[in-house]
């Protein structure tokens, strides 16, 4: 955490949800709002001066959107950016995806109604974000074109075939990051990936299609929404629907159920994970990345003990180092990747080789 009270920039354009942010954050001994803006080019021209530990910002806004705000504070000014937005719709949701590939840390939900007693039930999560987001550290993001940065990535090893030595499945859980994380992991993949994929990543309620699309938009890899049922198959990205944790059974086909959460969360990153070892044992691999918590540390430990193989994302590369922290601190992680190493690893190491 940072010293001394938490600097708090409000970038929002509806006076109403302005004076309710800066009531919630005014009853928070820790926090202070040091600067208030309607638009994003307000909030450039006093981030200078007001010296803000963390941004909160809308996403629709006169002047300056967040995206545009994002992009700029990112390349001149960087500081953790938190998305408060209302918007929910897919065509909504691509842009706030796209705040987050830009540098924003993650999202919040605006209450819809914006009745004062919504943001009052929001208050305790919304506080609760702020200060974990607080202590990140962010670095410049370089302004480029889409076709440069592709034109940058690495390029891609070839796929050896699998075989009854090689993995046939590979699970990945995220939470505070992972948006982020998911993408620099599944982006290098290609479409000719010989397994499938599946993935749990904590989200606000209402956000899982909008970030399903903007992966399915920017992979060469199909992702989606898991149905019933559904047979994993090779080169597909399946995710939970929202309030349901995701299973395989004897079968090899993906359960969906609304249970109890695990470790504060439903879906669960440990039920996942302990379901894979259950049902593929050493021919799987676990990823964890970034995120607040301890989910899927002990169902990491639970996959390497059936003998698959597991990695965690390292500290430096980690938006929050909570849950591979967790797993690390288990020796559930067999390796202990950067962020920028996973994919390469995956398609150089991983799919060559298990642990014997």
């Amino acid at each position: 955490m940072p010293a001394g009270p938490i600097r708090l920039l409000l970038v929002e354009d509806s006076p109403v949800a302005l004076a309710l942010l800066q009531r919630i954050f005014r009853d928070a001994p820790d926090m202070e709002v040091v600067g208030v803006a309607r638009n994003g080019q307000e909030a450039l021209d006093i981030i200078p001066t007001v010296k803000p530990t963390l941004i909160c910002t809308d996403l629709h806004m006169p002047k300056m959107n967040g995206l545009e705000l994002t992009e700029e504070v990112m390349a001149r000014f960087p500081c953790p950016i938190l998305v408060i937005s209302a918007s929910v719709q897919p065509e909504d949701t691509q842009t706030v995806f796209r705040i987050l590939e830009a540098g924003a840390l993650d999202i919040f939900p605006k209450p819809r109604t914006g009745l004062a007693s919504e943001y009052e039930k929001a208050k305790a999560n919304l506080l609760a974000k702020v200060r974990v987001l607080a202590g990140v550290t962010v670095f410049t993001h370089r302004r480029r074109s889409a076709a440069a940065a592709a034109l940058s990535l690495p390029p891609q090893p070839a796929v050896r075939p699998i075989d009854i030595r090689t993995p046939r499945l590979l699970a990945i859980g995220a939470s505070t990051g992972g948006p982020q994380a998911l993408l620099a992991i599944l982006q290098p993949l290609p479409k000719t990936f010989p397994v499938p994929i599946i993935c749990v990543q904590h989200i606000s309620s209402g956000f899982l299609r909008g970030l399903v699309d903007w992966l399915d938009s920017s992979c060469a890899l199909r992702v989606t929404i898991a149905n019933p049922g559904d047979t994993p198959q090779p080169g597909v990205v399946y995710f939970p629907p929202e309030q349901h944790h995701l299973e395989i059974n004897a079968r090899g086909q993906i359960v969906l159920s609304q249970g109890t959460p695990v470790a504060g969360h439903c879906p669960s990153v440990t039920v996942m994970f302990k379901s894979v070892a259950a049902h593929y044992r050493r021919q799987a691999v676990g990823v964890l990345l970034t995120g607040m918590g301890r989910d899927g540390a002990d169902g990491l430990q639970s996959l390497a003990q059936a003998g698959g193989l597991t990695i965690a994302q390292d500290e430096a590369s980690c938006v929050v180092f909570g849950m591979p922290k967790e797993a690390i601190a288990l020796g559930a992680a067999q390796r202990v990747l950067p962020l920028s190493a996973i994919a390469p690893y995956l398609l150089s190491q991983a799919f060559l080789t298990l642990p014997g």
